[in-house]
């Protein structure tokens, strides 16, 4: 069975009770369980790490490749706009990631305008709520990466 790792950045811990008229309602224990049965629906396990630090992070984007992860489906939180670090592991590594925000970080203040991971990334999913979870495992299944 594929794995892929469910990566969640600062802050993403108060999912829930951070600014829900930006992030909604769900917790993240809410969106791992969903991700967690979606994954075993496509016979894919799923993997959730969350931190505030961004040296966890980095270990686990190493760990994922080290452990032959079929991907990353990372929302590097604000680390995304200025985590040169994060930004590194992810270019040194074969494991593809797809970045994904829960917000429109486009219509929200200018500093969040601008991704350092999104080039080094599959691709990026922003502003679709925790629904772009849901987009990104569909499009590594639909890339072949749910196949063995």
């Amino acid at each position: 069975m594929k794995k892929i790792l469910l990566l969640n950045g600062p802050n993403l811990n108060r999912l829930g009770k951070r600014e829900p008229g930006i992030y909604g309602v769900k917790t993240l224990a809410d969106l791992e369980a969903r991700m967690a049965r979606l994954g075993q629906e496509k016979q894919m396990e799923i993997i959730c790490f969350q931190s505030n630090y961004e040296g966890e992070l980095i270990d686990k984007i190493h760990e994922a490749e080290d452990a032959d992860f079929a991907g990353i489906i990372f929302n590097p939180g604000a680390f995304t706009h200025y985590s040169y670090a994060i930004r590194d592991a992810i270019a040194g590594i074969q494991c593809p990631v797809i970045e994904v925000h829960i917000s429109n970080v486009y219509e929200r203040e200018a500093f969040r305008h601008k991704s350092v991971i999104a080039p080094v990334s599959k691709g990026q999913i922003a502003g679709l709520g925790l629904l772009g979870y849901e987009l990104a495992l569909e499009a590594f299944i639909r890339d072949g990466l749910g196949e063995e």
